[in-house]
């Protein structure tokens, strides 16, 4: 049996790992007091079943490698990102011009959707929306800046990140 493209044996590993997640969640927050613990079980449940009815599995696997040293990256250029806003900030004589910049991506659904919210993280920079034909909308406070070469730049590190998983169905 499918479900969205998965087998119900790949769901159920999905839907097994986002409990845990959300269950570690419970607990990180509300403690390890075990009278909420049921309490913690049943919130973890509910948020599975919506979590994979709003964003159902999908085949794609994290590298880990790639995800650690993309974190390690996003840190550093968010950093980066905001003393050259908060410089811009302080020296109001500077010329900025903010504005719209297109971007055509190469990502698509759940993926495109990471990304632009990854992406909405760094300062100075803002997707606003995407076309049909793919192209992204993005706010930045300086138009003069290499905003789409960065971006593609983004893209390529976050898509090595992320593995396709091959069909064996």
């Amino acid at each position: 049996m499918m479900a969205g493209g998965y087998t119900t044996h790949g769901t159920a590993k999905v839907a097994v790992g986002r409990a845990v997640l959300f269950f570690a969640f419970w607990l990180m927050i509300a403690g390890c007091d075990p009278a909420d613990l049921l309490i913690g079980l049943a919130t973890a449940a509910l948020a599975t079943w919506a979590s994979l009815r709003l964003l159902p599995p999908a085949r794609v696997r994290l590298r880990p490698w790639a995800l650690a040293w993309f974190i390690l990256h996003f840190l550093g250029q968010s950093v980066r990102s905001g003393m050259q806003v908060a410089w811009l900030a302080f020296q109001p004589s500077m010329p900025i011009r903010p504005g719209v910049v297109t971007y055509r991506t190469n990502l698509s659904g759940s993926t495109l959707s990471a990304f632009c919210a990854i992406s909405s993280l760094l300062p100075g920079t803002l997707p606003m929306a995407c076309d049909e034909q793919g192209e992204l909308l993005i706010h930045c406070l300086d138009v003069g800046q290499p905003v789409a070469a960065d971006l593609a730049r983004e893209e390529l590190l976050f898509s090595q990140v992320l593995e396709d998983v091959p069909n064996h169905d």
